[in-house]
């Protein structure tokens, strides 16, 4: 573990590989899991007020999902969550090419929208803790269906932080980002 400002993180973060590889696994953790994608409670309300500008992109079964349950639920845990359809996929998930992409993502790549998506999809696979003394914990969530990212990041050599990077940034600064580069180069001279 490596201690960054107020954060914790794992050093499987700087060391681990790991590179989406949408090909292989088709979107696969926007459908499997047992909750929706973690939210940040001011996320709700974002979706509610975007709401709009996406929903276009929706499957008819999420529209229902989010009309029916809420632009967020809390899980078993008392986490905020992404409503699912049928207990499977996330309620903003939709299909194009086979591939399982997200409607809030696509609405924002055509500019509908200035919320890219949830911080939770867009961090993965950094799963975030917050601990009571407000220190926050960055680890990295190994789940099955991602081995093609796992291997497709072992064959072009992409620590999990790199590949994070626009994510990293936009939750936590430039200047953490900086320290995980200073931090991996600290433990290669190892």
């Amino acid at each position: 573990m490596i201690e960054i400002d107020d954060k914790i993180v794992s050093a499987d973060l700087l060391r681990e590989c790991f590179a989406c590889d949408l090909s292989q696994c088709k979107g696969i953790c926007c459908v499997e899991g047992n909750a929706g994608a973690p939210l940040e409670i001011e996320e709700g309300d974002i979706l509610e007020q975007e709401y709009p500008n996406y929903k276009p992109y929706m499957t008819a079964a999420g529209i229902e999902a989010v009309e029916r349950q809420g632009f967020l639920v809390v899980d078993e845990d008392g986490d905020y969550t992404t409503p699912l359809v049928d207990d499977a996929e996330c309620a903003y998930a939709y299909q194009e090419n086979g591939v399982t992409l997200c409607a809030i993502e696509k609405a924002w790549t055509e500019g509908k929208t200035p919320f890219r998506k949830p911080i939770s999809c867009h961090l993965y696979p950094i799963r975030l803790t917050r601990f009571s003394n407000g220190t926050i914990g960055l680890n990295y969530h190994r789940w099955s269906v991602c081995a093609p990212a796992r291997a497709c990041g072992r064959k072009l050599g992409v620590p999990v932080y790199r590949m994070l990077r626009e994510p990293i940034i936009r939750r936590f600064g430039e200047d953490f980002y900086e320290a995980l580069e200073a931090a991996e180069k600290y433990l290669n001279q190892k």
